[in-house]
């Protein structure tokens, strides 16, 4: 049984991403810290496959912790990096954070995989990396572009340092670069899902905890943007959908179907719904009508971008399918049992 380690798989897209793993038949070791996630995600992930990963409550940022994670669990064959802060607005606001979080960690593993024999990594990245691009929908040849946040940035720098190690030739070294779009939803069985701590810096929970009564409206940021309504336009795709993505690329590392040595593939559905569509979208799955008001426009944010998913489809042989109506409802459903959770 081929070994993948996932860090910050206690995450919101690590834990998915783990359960679609373990499905395929891998065994799967989490490292996570804990400090943007919770420990009941793998107890979720149990339920859900039948199988304990096993789990490290472990950051990136310790080498000598991570140096001993590898000789514990020898012959990992592949990790998928996720463990990085995420917050475009919190960058902003923190960006030392960001850089020695996002950047320092993944030079701690990259360091580490020739020591242990490891060769094979695939990066979490964002469509971040293209900034606003010239020409919709965006596609891997694009180029990148000067990022509008520190968070942005660090997955520049971080796809560049993988390169760079790709580039010198480091021990056979391998990786594909996924750039996701704008994940949303939650696993159907509402198990696992997205879960912020404190006030959420994502469209989708925000919109579920004001339709529990958490909050007490929705902030929009900006309606002045050059799209049809005013509001930002995003690629929305379902979490399930985009951990699959994450199998179809580890078994191309593994079955050495790889073109190069570094491989980038964009992770979306190939369809922009703007902030004001997608509370439409919400209100017309669920019944329920959001309070909200539109506030100043957020710094870091870009305007519009949608992915065009052709390279992933015909490559990987992966493609997005679950609907934005059904991804809505699983948020929904999950919002629900976590705020029976709170209840009790």
């Amino acid at each position: 049984m081929k070994k993948i380690l996932v860090t910050g798989g206690s995450g919101y897209i690590g834990s998915h991403t783990v359960v679609e793993l373990q499905n395929a038949g891998y065994k799967v070791i989490v490292v996570d810290n804990l400090s943007n996630s919770s420990i009941d995600a793998i107890a979720g992930i149990e339920r859900i496959t039948g199988i304990k990963p096993h789990f490290e409550n472990l950051d990136c940022l310790d080498y000598v912790g991570m140096d001993h994670l590898f000789s514990k669990y020898e012959g990992i064959d592949a990790i998928i990096h996720f463990a990085a802060s995420k917050a475009v607005g919190e960058s902003v606001e923190k960006p030392v954070l960001y850089y020695r979080n996002n950047v320092n960690g993944l030079m701690n593993i990259l360091d580490l995989m020739p020591i242990h024999g490891v060769k094979r990594i695939l990066f979490s990245s964002s469509c971040t990396v293209y900034g606003q691009p010239d020409a919709l929908p965006v596609d891997e040849t694009a180029p990148t572009k000067p990022a509008t946040s520190p968070y942005g940035n660090t997955k520049q720098v971080c796809e560049e340092i993988i390169r760079d190690v790709i580039n010198s030739g480091c021990c056979c070294m391998q990786s594909i670069i996924l750039r996701y779009f704008n994940p949303i939803g939650a696993h159907p069985s509402a198990e696992i899902g997205e879960l912020p701590h404190g006030v959420p810096t994502n469209l989708v929970p925000y919109i579920t905890q004001t339709a529990i009564g958490l909050r007490d409206k929705l902030s929009v940021y900006g309606d002045d943007y050059n799209t049809p309504d005013g509001s930002c336009i995003r690629d929305y795709i379902n979490v399930v959908d985009l951990a699959k993505a994450h199998v179809f690329a580890v078994n191309r590392m593994l079955n050495g179907t790889q073109d190069q040595p570094l491989e980038y593939f964009n992770i979306g559905t190939g369809k922009g719904l703007s902030v004001f569509e997608l509370i439409h979208a919400f209100e017309i799955a669920t019944g329920i009508k959001l309070p909200y008001e539109v506030v100043a426009r957020r710094k870091g944010d870009i305007e519009k971008v949608w992915a065009n998913p052709e390279r992933a489809n015909k490559i990987l042989g992966w493609k997005a399918e679950v609907s934005i109506e059904e991804t809505l409802m699983s948020s929904w459903k999950w919002e629900q049992k976590i705020n029976e959770n709170r209840k009790a």
